[in-house]
């Protein structure tokens, strides 16, 4: 019972993260335009002004239609087959939702007054795509996207004959959720205004544990990264009431991360308090310095070049874009003591900045801080203190894993034992050195090649072709369900394709690739045959 929990827990993660990953750049642009629209900064009525309202006002669309967008991206990532299928049938069924619950709350007599966002607040109602709704925000999105994507896979492949062939397959999957879209629309209506009541108890209790609630917050998100659940943590503060909920220019706004974008046109507005739920990027972007450098200081003479060579270009991703399972999962399983030191520290500095009033937007790397808190400025942010703590956490991580290190002579990158050197740099390019060795010239033909033999070795090493159910990936990490994970080769099969890592939790088997998560996926499922 317990491995099917966490295989389920890990599935819902995997799907959460696909339609997650869109949304930095969708937040990175509205920052940008927002700038443009800054009264501030530019002139009311201005040919800037008008451009970046333009942009500001499109975009900004993403942000407040996040429960339609995880509907739909849910239901493809959960989809075993037929993905397109399965989201136009998340989206109709999302849309009979609407229609539904709207038309139950005016017949039955549940409607509250007011026909804006604004009018509702407070009331668990709101008016969405023209409808007025029983206000779930994203959990609608979440809960139906699972619903329609179980179902969806269940009934897939059910044909009909004769007359009746027309309704199988993906319309039998439509036929099959009706029924269950009008009594979620139904049941809502009552029972949804009981759980926004927990959900908001639940805000006020992490409002209320101050500083504990931060590190609780902060130390859960790094200490879960081998589970791949850490996504559960952050994903529902930043999208979701739970992290925050505002009425700005009339509109209601939920989400920590979504109510600092939308601030972030009004140079007037103090920052929210939930900026706290957006600090997590700290670490990733200063305190893995120290820890680099702590690597390599402590790095057997022999081994030094090749450990810089490993552990460089992993600090620069995470300083850089906030991908920082590269280096991390280069000692989570050979020091796991420093991973729990490491997951302590990371909670211990957001406090820090949570008590030193900072309202920052960190969520990533520095390359996201500087475009989202520079127009947002010092006097609202207070982000000059930010980096004085990240400095200062630079200089702690470094000595704290420095004798750490070397007072429990731990296995870290540069110390493994014998005289085998791990460098991830070069196994990613060993494929293409053997090919380039038999003497193909043509560098497109190279590439080709190189990926259809690395694709080649990770479906090997899963297994074989037959053994693999699915496979997906999320911001780093190749996710593969297999039918028995006996089969799977042990984590050395798989660093000459540029693995740093292997996860295996139950029949989910998670491969660390880093930023190129997207492209592993994509060589795998041509190697298979099989949609993405």
């Amino acid at each position: 019972m317990k491995t099917k929990v966490m295989d389920a827990m890990q599935s819902f993660s995997k799907a959460l993260i696909g339609p997650v990953l869109f949304l930095p750049l969708a937040g990175m642009i509205q920052a940008l335009s927002s700038i443009m629209c800054n009264t501030s900064i530019v002139a009311e009525g201005s040919a800037i002004y008008m451009i970046g309202t333009f942009i500001n006002g499109g975009v900004g669309t993403v942000m407040s239609n996040l429960g339609i967008l995880f509907c739909v991206g849910i239901t493809m990532n959960l989809a075993k087959k037929r993905k397109a299928d399965a989201a136009f049938v998340s989206l109709i069924s999302y849309l009979i939702w609407l229609a539904a619950n709207s038309k139950w709350l005016s017949v039955a007599g549940l409607m509250a007054e007011g026909s804006t966002a604004s009018d509702l607040y407070g009331t668990g109602q709101t008016i969405y795509l023209g409808f007025h709704v029983t206000d779930m925000g994203v959990f609608l999105g979440m809960i139906l996207g699972v619903v329609v994507a179980v179902v969806h896979n269940r009934f897939i492949d059910t044909e009909f004959k004769g007359a009746f062939a027309l309704y199988g397959n993906s319309k039998f999957v439509f036929i099959v959720m009706l029924p269950i879209v009008f009594v979620l629309a139904l049941v809502a209506a009552y029972v949804w205004p009981v759980a926004a009541m927990a959900i908001n108890a639940l805000t006020g209790i992490m409002s209320t544990a101050g500083a504990f609630g931060v590190f609780l917050y902060g130390f859960l998100n790094r200490i879960l990264i081998p589970t791949g659940l850490h996504h559960l943590v952050w994903s529902p503060f930043l999208w979701s009431s739970i992290g925050d909920s505002m009425i700005i220019n009339g509109e209601l706004i939920s989400g920590a991360k979504s109510v600092f974008l939308a601030l972030l046109s009004d140079p007037t507005a103090p920052m929210s308090e939930s900026t706290r739920f957006l600090t997590y990027g700290l670490m990733k972007t200063f305190g893995v310095i120290g820890v680099a450098l702590a690597f390599i200081k402590t790095a057997k003479k022999n081994k030094k070049a090749a450990c810089k060579a490993q552990v460089i270009p992993s600090m620069l991703t995470a300083c850089l874009v906030g991908v920082t399972e590269p280096l991390e999962f280069s000692f989570l399983f050979a020091a796991p003591v420093l991973w729990v030191v490491y997951s302590v520290m990371d909670g211990l500095f957001q406090t820090v900045v949570y008590l030193l009033d900072v309202h920052v937007c960190a969520t990533n790397g520095i390359i996201d801080f500087l475009i989202l808190n520079l127009p947002a400025g010092i006097g609202r942010t207070h982000w000059p203190m930010y980096v004085l703590v990240g400095l200062v956490e630079i200089v702690v991580m470094y000595f704290l894993f420095y004798v750490l290190i070397t007072k429990l002579n731990l296995k870290t990158p540069g110390r493994e034992d014998g005289d085998e050197v791990i460098d991830l740099a070069a196994n990613a390019a060993e494929v293409k050195k053997q090919i380039r060795a038999g003497g193909k010239a043509d560098k497109a033909a190279s590439k080709k090649e190189a990926d259809a033999e690395a694709a080649r070795r990770i479906i090997e090493g899963l297994g074989g072709a037959d053994n693999i159910v699915n496979a997906t990936n999320c911001m780093t990490r190749l996710r593969v369900e297999v039918k028995d994970p006996t089969l799977v080769k042990d984590k050395e099969w798989f660093k000459p394709t540029g693995s740093a890592g292997l996860v295996t939790k139950g029949v989910t088997i998670q491969i660390i690739y880093g930023p190129r998560a997207g492209h592993m996926v994509s060589i795998v499922n041509d190697a298979l045959g099989r949609d993405e």
